[in-house]
């Protein structure tokens, strides 16, 4: 007697929002991997903090290779724009960790509407 397999259930998201939208922030790779891959592209929390992290460092290697090629005011500023990111890249990590849905200046806006439009 032959009996046909039950088909395997489709996968879950099994670790918490709160940690993939955090993991998100660690390089832009992640945020396009969450962004194009399913059940973490579904939720709308991982989906806001994937497209922060990507605008944000996108817009800070455009920012960097402006200022990059500026010498000496262009490095000086270049120092202190460096240190800001570093500090909103870290809040906003944390804030992703900890489940709130904290907007980066300038960038929040404009993830936010990315994020609900759904797709890449």
């Amino acid at each position: 007697m032959s009996t046909t397999p039950e088909p395997l259930p489709a996968p879950e998201q099994t670790t918490s929002p709160n940690v993939i939208g955090g993991l998100a922030y660690l390089t832009i790779i992640p945020a396009i991997i969450f962004l194009a891959t399913a059940p973490y592209n579904k939720d709308p929390f991982i989906r806001f903090h994937s497209w922060q992290s990507l605008i944000f460092g996108v817009g800070w290697l455009i920012v960097n290779i402006i200022l990059g090629v500026i010498p000496i005011l262009g490095w000086i500023v270049l120092a202190f724009f460096s240190v800001v990111a570093l500090i909103i890249w870290v809040i906003a990590m944390i804030k992703a960790f900890q489940g709130e849905k904290w907007k980066i200046p300038f960038v929040g806006n404009f993830a936010e509407q990315q994020a609900s439009k759904g797709g890449i």
